[in-house]
């Protein structure tokens, strides 16, 4: 899944360049060019898919070379995460009726892939049987960024081991994040969903009519010139809701496998100061020109070739774009949403 903006990455993610395209660690690869390559540990390359907005097509093919046009499809309109899954399964499906589907955002941020690898593996065991599952990814702070998931057991939470899903949380705000972190039951949910086609069109057809009558009661459309006319109609016609709503709040069938591996969503920008090497006053800085003087704590990124020079500033995000510069305190990372509405 790659159609979002990503506006909590704001200046250098736009509408029109987002977050999933940029290279924000300062390696060399994009988001969506790190998530493929995970990928490919668990699928071989035609076996790949890239849901986007139709207008990120192209950019899409230049990142990632070795898909074909007919891999990278597309919605004409941003409707969440239910319909954009609906998309794939019923395109899937119709290609195999046996077939496993993993769900993944194009821009989390996952090192160690052969982990990864081993996770999935595990949740597709869980899958196989007819069950949905998720990843969960086991909290080490009391965080109200994230979902949670609870299960069932207070067991160790083993990597790779498997639980019943008891309920979905919605964010939560510090008081609760710190009782769910006590409770020793819990897990951050990572978006990450593997299932077999048809138990996810089941799903939908038991708990989103709308939404199966749209795209997955008829496959006779996919993989036929009437594609995209099919699809486009169906988004323009469906609701606009998270699968999180849609089928995972309603479904008891759930398992949530432990990973074993190191997670971020990356949904902000303070959410990268964890995996950016720092210098010796705790600075994260990306940009071959930049100096800082009396400054820590800070996350500074800045186009290579231009030059910075930083004075006197702690606990800051300092993030220059071709043609935009944001200064903002990190504990205000949750405010940038409203700020960029003041601004606009």
């Amino acid at each position: 899944m790659a159609g979002g903006i990503g506006s909590r990455f704001w200046p250098l993610s736009t509408p029109e360049n987002p977050k999933q395209f940029l290279d924000v660690l300062g390696i060399g690869k994009s988001l969506i060019q790190m998530t493929y390559e995970r990928l490919l540990h668990v699928s071989p390359n035609e076996n790949i898919y890239v849901l986007t907005n139709e207008q990120y097509k192209e950019k899409v093919l230049e990142q990632l070379p070795n898909l074909t046009p007919e891999q990278v499809l597309t919605e004409p309109e941003r409707k969440n995460t239910a319909p954009c899954i609906a998309y794939a399964a019923g395109k899937i499906q119709s290609i195999n009726p046996d077939a496993n589907l993993i769900i993944s955002p194009a821009d989390h941020l996952i090192i160690q892939a052969e982990n990864f690898a081993q996770t999935i593996e595990t949740a597709i065991s869980s899958a196989e049987s007819g069950r949905i599952a998720t990843i969960g990814i086991a909290p080490t702070r009391p965080d109200t960024g994230y979902g949670y998931i609870e299960v069932d057991s207070k067991n160790e939470s083993n990597p790779n081991a498997i639980f019943a899903v008891e309920q979905f949380r919605e964010k939560p705000d510090l008081e609760t994040a710190k009782s769910f972190l006590n409770a020793g039951n819990f897990f951050w949910n990572s978006g990450i969903f593997i299932w077999k086609a048809r138990t996810i069109i089941e799903a939908l057809k038991e708990f989103q009519p709308n939404l199966h009558a749209l795209f997955t009661k008829d496959l006779s459309s996919y993989n036929t010139e009437n594609e995209q006319a099919f699809v486009n109609h169906a988004f323009q016609t469906c609701e606009d809701i998270s699968v999180d709503f849609a089928i995972m709040e309603h479904a008891q069938n759930i398992d949530v496998v432990v990973a074993d591996f190191d997670w971020s969503d990356l949904g902000t920008w303070g959410s990268l100061d964890d995996h950016l090497t720092k210098d010796d006053s705790n600075n994260a800085v990306i940009g071959d020109k930049v100096t800082t003087f009396n400054s820590s704590n800070c996350i500074i990124n800045i186009p290579d070739g231009k030059t910075a020079m930083i004075d006197g500033l702690d606990g800051y995000i300092v993030i220059q774009s071709d043609d935009k510069l944001m200064i903002l305190r990190k504990e205000n990372e949750q405010k940038l949403k409203e700020f960029l509405k003041e601004l606009k």
